[in-house]
């Protein structure tokens, strides 16, 4: 049995295998540039965030229907909890779709179908993020979010993603304080790509209650000394960041660091089917490259049902705590 834990930076885009796009494909009479899933495997040799991003929004035009975004979405919740993952909070990409003719109520109504099952099914609570575009213009985000006011009952969460550089927090402050009013909570990417600076913008202009990678606060103290102090979470993705050439080496990863400067970290799998392995796999990955102790591992644990939007099932909360803080490692390294 693994490790109890909660996944807080997951794309259900970025959950497509191989398989599955070539199946959708076919099933959509959609041709992929690939003539099979292994030529498909051999593009994931990205150079930066860039070159990932472009591979990603192609493979995206296999998925059309309500049962291609329902069969995407359950594809994952069955991975991750054969991982360990008893709680999920979804990322989506609204405009990615609707820019290709893909109504918004097909993409939610998809994604909600599997999400209605999931505790019944795989043991996994969940929620669902909305994301804007970043390096899409705020006036096209709020159109999204205007659009999206008949599926608020689906939605807890605005987020903020894609192409970070040279598009600041500051460029969607209407649109997050429009998605406040509506009562969504607010999360963005920021300190990724883009500066610490990207990081205190997100917090001072967006009001965002956690920030998603943040791993360049490390390079102002005085961010950090905040982060820990007010207990802002930081869901970060150490596989993604080495796919992506934001660290070299996972060894190099800062993520101990962090915890030893008392950040609120976790640790999540971004985009799984791209980036080398879901967040069990991403437990075992920093692990192995880091030398964490089984006692780092349920903080990180620990932490993501701390950092998870469970204030209404607080219950819940508590019992995924209390689970984590009694787990035998010594049974996992047996099986």
């Amino acid at each position: 049995m693994p490790l109890p834990k909660a996944e807080l930076h997951l794309h259900i885009e970025g959950t497509l295998e191989p398989e599955l796009a070539f199946a959708l494909a076919a099933r959509n009479g959609v041709r992929l540039p690939f003539e099979d899933t292994e030529e498909l495997r051999r593009a994931y040799l990205f150079e930066d965030l860039q070159s990932f991003l472009h591979l990603y929004y192609a493979l995206m035009a296999v998925l059309r229907t309500e049962d291609d975004f329902a069969e995407l979405t359950d594809g994952y919740l069955a991975r991750a909890a054969a991982q360990g993952v008893r709680h999920a909070e979804i990322f989506f990409d609204p405009q990615a779709h609707t820019a290709r003719g893909v109504p918004l109520a097909t993409v939610v109504e998809g994604i909600a179908r599997a999400l209605d099952t999931s505790e019944e099914r795989h043991g996994i609570s969940t929620r669902l993020i909305m994301c804007f575009l970043r390096d899409q213009s705020a006036a096209s985000a709020m159109e999204t979010l205007q659009a999206a006011k008949p599926h608020l009952h689906r939605i807890t969460a605005v987020g903020l993603d894609s192409a970070e550089a040279g598009h600041p927090p500051s460029k969607f402050r209407e649109v997050y304080e429009a998605a406040g009013a509506l009562g969504l909570r607010k999360v963005a990417h920021a300190g990724e790509e883009g500066p610490a600076e990207y990081v205190r913008e997100a917090l001072d202009i967006l009001g965002v209650e956690r920030i998603d990678h943040g791993l360049r606060c490390v390079e102002d103290h005085e961010l950090v000394e905040r982060l820990a102090r007010e207990r802002v979470p930081l869901t970060l993705c150490p596989l993604s960041n080495v796919r992506l050439k934001v660290i070299d080496v996972l060894e190099e990863h800062p993520l101990a660091r962090m915890m030893d400067a008392g950040l609120l970290c976790t640790v999540n799998s971004d985009d799984p089917a791209y980036f080398g392995g879901y967040v069990g796999d991403t437990f075992h990955a920093v692990r192995e490259a880091l030398g964490l102790t089984d006692e780092r591992l349920r903080e990180l644990a620990r932490n993501s049902f701390v950092a998870a939007f469970l204030e209404d099932d607080e219950p819940r909360r508590a019992r995924l705590i209390a689970e984590v803080e009694a787990y035998d490692f010594t049974m996992e390294r047996r099986e």
